[in-house]
């Protein structure tokens, strides 16, 4: 049997997730999964690509407030949303949507801890940023992750992923490689290393789940998360030896919005029935496999 091991928030785009025991899903995700994000002074969306530092600030979600902390800083307490914050567009990759900006001394702060400046903004309840068009039923909509509400790793497709690593002569100072490297939001135990690549449609307790599309792997991948610094090419040097979509998925590039050489680690899921919790030890079941 299957069953849903590890459940993680990321409540700042980018910034140091947390491990949960359940999780309300709705439609744009598990509920505070990256409601928050940092931006530039233009309103574009920063990660740890432009500041790996961002690895080690901590977010403590409560009822009403949302905490931070970072290394050798006074942490801050900051509000869901900002009173009478401005609105003004937010960008992430090509898709744009009005958020709530925070003053500026919580950006003062953050722009130290960061190691640039930066600007915060909150996603209004009543946003509407829509998943990729090809896989919209028309209300699929997404938080400020880079596109689908949530994303799903199988325990044995990391500890693959280790093993292939190792042969190739390990990962320098850090190895094996967590989980927490890629940022999933659940994780699954019991599945064979890639199964993951042939469902296309799943439930997990009693959540319902499309799952729409590989995740393409970036830069972020090789970011030490207790360090804070990038620590060298892996995994994406292993994983261009065998995960390219162009191998993995040779017929379905165009159906699956896949470019040839992207590097997929992870699949995408979209829910079909928010409003029900998820909590770990719920049982993971394959109700359609991809054609």
């Amino acid at each position: 049997m299957m069953e849903l091991k590890e459940i993680s928030i990321y409540p700042i785009k980018s910034l140091r997730g947390n491990a949960v025991s359940g999780a309300l899903v709705e439609k744009r995700g598990l509920r505070h999964d990256r409601r928050w994000m940092i931006t530039d002074r233009e309103g574009m969306f920063l990660t740890q690509r432009e500041f790996p530092r961002m690895a080690l600030i901590g977010v403590e979600v409560g009822e009403e407030q949302v905490v931070l902390r970072a290394p050798e800083m006074a942490e801050l307490t900051i509000p869901h949303r900002p009173a009478d914050g401005p609105r003004r567009p937010v960008t992430v990759w090509n898709s744009t949507v009005e958020a709530a900006e925070y003053p500026d001394d919580v950006n003062q702060w953050l722009s130290e801890a960061v190691g640039g400046e930066c600007v915060l903004f909150a996603m209004p309840a009543e946003a509407e940023r829509h998943v990729n068009p090809l896989f919209d039923r028309g209300d699929d909509l997404v938080s400020f992750a880079d596109g689908y509400p949530l994303l799903l790793i199988g325990e044995g497709s990391l500890e693959e992923l280790n093993r292939r690593i190792a042969a190739n002569g390990g990962n320098g100072p850090v190895s094996p490689l967590e989980m927490r490297r890629f940022r999933p939001n659940l994780v699954v135990a019991g599945s064979e290393p890639f199964e993951e690549d042939t469902w296309a449609r799943i439930r997990v307790g009693e959540a319902v789940f499309r799952v729409v599309r590989p995740c393409a792997r970036c830069a972020i991948t090789t970011v030490d998360p207790d360090r804070g610094e990038f620590d060298g090419k892996e995994p994406l040097k292993t994983l261009a030896t065998f995960r390219m979509a162009k191998d993995v998925f040779p017929d379905k590039l165009e159906e699956l919005a896949l470019q040839p050489n992207y590097v997929l680690f992870g699949e995408n899921l979209i829910p079909e029935n928010p409003g029900v919790t998820i909590r770990t030890g719920d049982e993971v079941e394959v109700l359609e496999y991809r054609s």
